[in-house]
């Protein structure tokens, strides 16, 4: 029996026992789909949910792999699977297999009972029961933050509702303790508060109920100046008098109080009424003081409705999921303020959302909008004061000059009096800091706020319950739609090409877009073919201007006066950091920070909005931000910027080759050195760790070898091509293996060491090969074999010998390939390597096998199986295995084929390997076929089909597609010749 497990740590169990579900990136895709159930969630929406807003290159590929491996964990029960949709992917699977789901049933079943029924407390029970701590524990992650905090509300709602439960059926004393932990969780909270008074007078502790009472009563006035609501004060009341009604094994509704305004915090949602026939508590507002009554003599003589608000944007387009969330925070339930933080780096556009969005609302403020820059970043580096707003809002709204209470917070707690039962907006534009913003917050639920800053304001978000907007550049459709507004229909049609590389150019970016816009239009007789050669030689100067707030570079600079000296030498250096993204421990390396100092200047970045950090925790620059930053790199000591470069790149590569070791400890280590001082490499601790880390940081260590190469370190590069080479065999990567390797034949060519010559010169001749280039592998190999015989080198001439059998057979000539592998197995016999004489016994079988010599085939591929058994080497073993599955089918042993093929597949599938795993399922459905069971053909070459296309391999696809086609037109295609 399957069941799986959301409401605690992620988990898969088979007849109640603990299975492997994978690394923390796969258990998110398990959990990705266990949330919906049987529905088919699209391959997008797995994508974001798994990788949020950074999806990594070749994260397609990487996806189909974790499907993979969890089709043989969820099938182990024979009961489920991973099943491909319309568009996506389902986790098919029967009622309550998933504790999420039975979760929800048992919730919605004690709905249907009636009041009074005992039964609700025991569904509810059980429903919590199912709860083993905080949902999806080990998966990480925007999508999983926010379903973890979702489901939490969904248990804080059963739980109050289980409270209730007990509470109408007489319940108290045992509800006491848990009660207690609710009040101090909660101190603000009358219903949590009107729950624990009526436990403790059930529990004959009335004389505690009372006090309690008390000390929130006192709280109140001395804090914000108001009694507790009616429903606390009857309850209060009832309990004075001793109403028999509420005495212990009373079947009674507890009075709903109000809830009093207290912060809330995503950890803490509203708590539910103890009447159920009471409408939904509404959420909490955030905290405020009290509102002061204001008299007529404080304001002036005509009632003033305030149109603060600046001229809406002349053309603006796209945003439109950003002022759907914008609407969406306008229709917060009553009683709750509206506020709403649009965060985002300088020139991305936040003013203008803001007041496009303002504008289309402006029937919904009648009483007035109030507008102030307050300065934050500007070509003035002073803030404006909280207490100057304040003023000008006092003006604004009418006050006497004469009638302002000369204290500040007295004038704070004036404005919110004024505007308390008003349908007011406020816009609150380019704020530096939370305590900036928070003394001009309305108290009351009729008013909306919006504000903006370069900064996140996490302050905002924790004690005023603020929602975050955090505004991402255009996409390419937007900004060719803005600079077809700014420029014409006409002029963008008829220089398409140039627009296009405008667009690219600028990534997205408003500002950037504006500026160029504003050039072209001011220079209409200068064609943008030369707009975009200017931008292209002159870089950030091409988006600079007189005016600095319409300068692109002048903007960016603003936004580090809030910096210090140690923050902006990191921003500099990221700027020429290798890669397109960082993580913590390589920001370490190359800022010469422990880790925990470079997280902090990293958040620091991050709330200035210099950087983003997506879902996987890694931090990344806008490329004209990093552009900017690059600029300022040139600004440090040459030394600073060297040593922080060979850090960096130190650690990619003492990363990765221990990611490699871990992958392949059969195959010969990459000579690495010691690592540069201040150097601490990530040291994954198995294949799926080392895995895992090389599928996120390959394209940085790609990117650290052109920066080793532009260092002239040599013998660096061509390390770094030699770590990557397993993970680029398992993953198909064949153009990157072909280019880390022509990089590194060009870096070593002067070096005097023929043996590291001969190396890069078979790699880049296997990456050849693989690629299609026959003639250019030839020629590397036999290069490689003239370089490796200068170095005395015989394990080398059998490396060589070994890919030049892989170069021949893919040329079709199968007799030179088995010479090829004989001299391979030769010369490794007489160097007496076992595992790499398993290889080449292997090969000669493989070859042996494609020259119809199938019963040598047979006996080297055993020999070769009982090799790689005795010294632990999976790859090959599977290796062999495949060969077995494929002497098997072509001599008519069809079902023992399969069972060769099936195994490969299993320990292709635990290597990750998906290259591999892509042609044994190509091969697999040709015993399957000749069997006569379709079905599984069509899933094996069906899965081919698609890793195929995900690797880049169009021929093997075009293939694998002519088979589908064909599979039952007739028997000459139920039994084909092998690849």
């Amino acid at each position: 029996m399957l069941e799986v497990r959301l409401l605690g740590e992620v988990a898969v169990l088979v007849d109640g026992r603990p299975v492997d579900a994978g690394s923390p990136r796969q258990r998110c895709v398990l959990a990705a789909l266990a949330v919906d159930g049987d529905r088919v969630v699209s391959v997008d929406r797995l994508m974001a949910r798994v990788w949020g807003d950074a999806t990594p290159p070749r994260a397609r590929a990487t996806l189909v792999n974790y499907l993979s491996r969890l089709r043989g964990t969820v099938g182990a029960a024979g009961t489920a699977g991973v099943v491909r949709g319309a568009g996506g992917y389902a986790l098919r699977i029967g009622h309550g297999v998933v504790d999420l789901h039975r979760f929800r049933d048992l919730r919605a079943r004690a709905r249907t009972c009636a009041d009074g029924d005992g039964r609700v407390a025991d569904l509810l029970a059980e429903a919590l029961g199912l709860w083993r701590g905080d949902a999806l524990t080990g998966v990480d992650g925007d999508w999983a933050a926010a379903e973890r905090a979702r489901l939490h509300r969904e248990r804080a709602d059963a739980e109050s509702d289980l409270t209730d439960a007990l509470l109408r059926l007489g319940h108290g004393e045992d509800l006491v303790a848990e009660l207690a932990d609710r009040v101090a969780e909660w101190p603000w909270d009358e219903r949590v508060a009107g729950r624990f008074m009526l436990a403790l007078h059930r529990a004959g502790r009335t004389a505690d109920a009372l006090a309690h009472y008390r000390r929130l009563r006192d709280r109140l006035v001395d804090e914000l100046g108001s009694d507790p609501g009616a429903a606390l004060r009857e309850l209060h009341r009832r309990i004075l008098a001793d109403d028999p009604a509420l005495r212990p094994g009373s079947p009674v509704d507890a009075p709903r109080p109000r809830a009093t305004a207290v912060p809330v915090t995503p950890s803490q949602p509203p708590a539910v009424p103890v009447t159920p026939s009471q409408p939904p508590a509404v959420p909490v507002t955030p905290s405020q003081p009290p509102a002061v009554p204001v008299t007529p003599s404080q304001l002036s003589a005509v009632p003033v409705t305030p149109r603060q608000l600046p001229a809406a944007p002349a053309s603006f387009v796209g945003r439109r999921a950003e002022l759907d969330r914008l609407d969406a925070a306008r229709r917060a339930p009553a009683g709750a303020v509206s506020v709403t933080s649009i965060a985002g780096a300088g020139g991305i556009g936040k003013t203008w959302l803001a007041l496009h969005w303002a504008h289309r609302r402006l029937d919904e403020f009648p009483d007035g909008q109030l507008f102030v820059d307050l300065r934050g970043f500007g070509p003035d580096s002073r803030p404006m004061e909280p207490a100057a707003a304040v003023r000008g809002f006092l003006d604004a709204l009418g006050v006497a000059p004469d009638r302002l209470p000369a204290d500040p917070h007295a004038q704070a707690a004036l404005f919110r009096s004024l505007v308390a039962d008003r349908r007011v907006l406020v816009l609150l534009d380019n704020a530096a800091t939370s305590d900036q913003v928070a003394p001009l917050l309305p108290g009351g639920g009729s008013c909306t706020v919006v504000v903006t800053s370069r900064h996140r304001l996490p302050g905002l978000v924790a004690r005023h319950g603020v929602r975050p907007l955090l505004l991402d550049v255009l996409t390419d459709a937007e900004a060719h739609a803005a600079l077809a507004a700014a420029l014409g229909a006409a002029r963008v049609a008829d220089e398409r090409r140039a627009v296009a590389e405008l667009v690219r150019a600028c990534g997205g970016f408003p500002l950037a877009l504006g500026v160029i816009a504003a050039h072209a239009r001011t220079r209409p007789e200068v064609p943008l073919d030369e707009v975009v050669t200017e931008l292209r030689e002159s870089g950030l100067d091409a988006l600079a201007d007189d005016d600095p707030t319409a300068s692109l570079p002048a903007v960016l600079s603003w936004s580090l006066r809030h910096l210090t000296p140690r923050q902006r030498e990191v921003f500099a250096l990221l700027g020429i950091a290798p890669g397109r993204d960082t993580g913590v421990p390589a920001a370490a390396c190359l800022t010469d920070l422990p880790p925990a100092a470079a997280r902090r200047e990293l958040k620091a970045l991050q709330d200035a909005s210099l950087v983003d950090r997506d879902a996987r925790g890694r931090y990344a620059m806008h490329d004209l931000v990093r552009a900017y930053a690059t600029t300022l790199a040139q600004d440090l000591a040459e030394p600073v910027r060297q040593a922080a470069l060979r850090r960096v790149v130190d650690f990619y590569l003492h990363s990765a080759h221990h990611a490699a070791c871990v992958l392949d400890p059969h195959r010969t280590p990459v000579p690495v050195g010691k690592p540069a001082a201040g150097v601490h490499p990530d040291r994954p601790a198995d294949e799926g760790a080392a895995t895992a880390w090389l599928d996120v940081e390959r394209p940085n260590v790609l990117a650290a070898q052109h920066t080793a190469a532009a260092a002239g370190r040599a013998d660096v590069v061509w390390q770094l091509a030699g770590v990557l080479s397993t993970f680029h065999d398992r993953r198909g990567h064949l153009r990157d293996d072909l280019v880390v390797w022509r990089t590194a034949v060009e870096a070593t060519a002067d070096l005097p060491d023929p043996a590291t010559r001969a190396l890069a010169h078979r790699r880049l001749g296997r990456a050849c090969s693989r690629s299609g280039r026959h003639e250019e592998a030839v020629d590397h190999l036999r290069q490689a074999l003239d370089l490796a015989g200068r170095a005395r080198d015989p394990a080398e001439q059998a490396n060589v010998h070994h890919t030049l059998a892989m170069a021949w057979e893919r040329q079709g000539d199968d007799r030179r390939a088995l010479e090829h592998a004989e001299r391979a197995l030769a010369l490794h016999r007489a160097a007496g390597h076992p595992v790499r004489e398993a290889l080449a016994l292997n090969s000669v079988g493989w070859y042996a096998a494609r020259c119809g010599d199938h019963d040598t085939a047979r006996e080297h591929c055993r020999a070769a199986l009982a090799l790689h058994r005795d010294h632990d080497n999976p790859t090959g073993e599977a290796a062999t295995l495949d060969s077995l599955g494929w002497i098997e089918h072509h001599t008519g042993h069809h079902r023992e084929a399969v069972e060769h093929y099936r195994h490969a597949l299993d320990r292709y599938r635990g290597l990750g390997d998906t290259y591999e795993i892509a042609g044994t399922l190509d091969r697999l459905g040709h015993p399957l076929a000749a069997l006569g069971r379709h079905d599984e053909v069509r899933r094996a070459w069906r899965e081919a089909l698609e890793l195929y296309r995900d690797q880049g391999r169009d021929a093997d696809a075009e293939r694998v597609r002519r088979q589908l086609d064909a599979l039952d037109d007739g028997p000459a295609h139920r039994h084909p010749h092998g690849p």
